[in-house]
């Protein structure tokens, strides 16, 4: 008599997920995370009805009902869904292993989850909480009065009591243990696991690109939400102090409009010899060509739990240069770009101008060395095997 295993049931409350994409991270993380771990576990996913920012929901999309989308099963709520009560008639009628929230300040996805568990009207099964970089030094920065009086009146309600914590590396471990002093038992380390095309590789035409660029200019990338975490304006104010010749464009959706006006007067002081132009949101499938097009990513984040975005550069051998508020460290022992102190502008700028000396050649020497490093570090199975154990151990908790 044949066996039939029962995969573990993970029902995941997220604010964003595919078909979209302007969310970034966290809607890339569980995409990711589902495609690498769907043979192993049953994904059941809650979500809104749209993309981040948009008006009108999705087209062709089933909306309040379980629809298959790839290895998972996902539940698009209409905005009446966003109560406590509707979200407890649909956590209470799936059946569950581990409850997986995916953001702490989330007032909707995660908030009133939480309330309802609180007050007493979900099943007793465990509940796993990714912060997913919300306490980074930088991030918890942002909006600092409001956090810090919702974190202190959480921790007198308790309502963070008995719920196990995912960190995606022992720097963000360290993030929520300094918010939550006592939960150095209940945080689970894994690290986010990237998209499958770039674990395997995502070669790029070497000597295609050898003909895109001259020796004179240096070709910098930003690509992210336009919003004050991602910190668009200090990498505009490390180029006014740049001397050698840039083009700098400048990619994603316009998350915080008085952000970004903010950012084009800026762009509008900036010298002759820094051309730069906003050119609008690239497509999921897009990302890895656009990156190709330009020799340094310039992404001095005020906070990223992982970076899929760091990621989807290195992988086609576009160096990074990043702040330190990211998992991505040592980066120039690796050999794959820079990670520096905010409090150092001159040295993002140094290295700026080291990289405009390079010649061509050592340009697509110097690609090729990042895409074969990344490739080795994305493919660790180690990886792998602790995301699987950190919903067994979510389990038996």
């Amino acid at each position: 008599m044949t066996s039939i295993s029962i995969k573990p049931k993970i029902l995941v409350f997220v604010g964003y997920y595919l078909p979209g994409y302007k969310a970034g991270g966290p809607l890339r993380t569980i995409a990711n995370m589902v495609e690498h771990l769907g043979q192993d576990f049953d994904f059941w996913i809650v979500t809104r009805d749209r993309d981040q920012g948009d008006i009108d929901s999705y087209v062709n999309v089933p909306i309040g009902r379980w629809v298959s989308l790839g290895k998972a099963h996902v539940y698009y709520c209409h905005s009446q869904q966003h109560t406590i009560s509707g979200f407890v008639k649909i956590i209470n009628e799936t059946p569950h292993d581990v409850l997986y929230l995916n953001s702490f300040f989330d007032p909707l996805y995660t908030l009133k989850p939480l309330l309802a568990r609180f007050l007493g009207k979900l099943p007793n099964k465990p509940l796993l909480l990714a912060p997913r970089g919300e306490f980074s030094k930088g991030a918890i920065k942002l909006k600092q009065l409001k956090k810090k009086i919702y974190i202190r009146l959480s921790r007198l309600l308790g309502m963070y009591n008995g719920i196990l914590w995912h960190a995606s590396s022992e720097h963000e471990a360290e993030d929520i243990q300094r918010m939550f002093p006592h939960l150095k038992d209940t945080i689970l380390i894994a690290l986010d696991l990237p998209a499958k095309i770039v674990a395997i590789s995502s070669e790029v035409n070497l000597h295609h690109l050898s003909g895109m660029n001259d020796d004179s200019v240096l070709r910098i990338i930003f690509l992210s939400r336009i919003s004050p975490k991602k910190n668009l304006d200090f990498a505009l104010k490390i180029l006014g102090k740049v001397s050698c010749n840039v083009i700098f464009d400048i990619y994603g959706p316009l998350e915080d409009i008085t952000y970004w006006e903010k950012c084009l007067t800026m762009i509008q002081a900036l010298r002759h010899n820094i051309k730069t132009e906003y050119r609008g949101v690239v497509l999921p499938d897009d990302i890895g060509a656009t990156f190709a097009s330009y020799d340094l990513f310039l992404f001095p984040t005020h906070g990223e739990n992982y970076g899929h975005v760091i990621a989807e550069a290195l992988t086609v051998g576009t160096s990074v240069l990043l702040s330190d508020q990211t998992p991505w460290r040592n980066l120039r022992r690796e050999q794959l770009g820079w990670d520096l102190s905010l409090e150092y502008i001159n040295e993002f700028v140094s290295v700026i101008e080291s990289c405009a000396l390079k010649s061509q050649d050592e340009k697509i020497e110097i690609r090729s060395a990042v895409q074969m490093k990344i490739i080795e570090i994305l493919t660790q199975p180690e990886v792998l095997e602790a995301n699987k154990q950190l919903f067994y151990k979510s389990i038996h908790s």
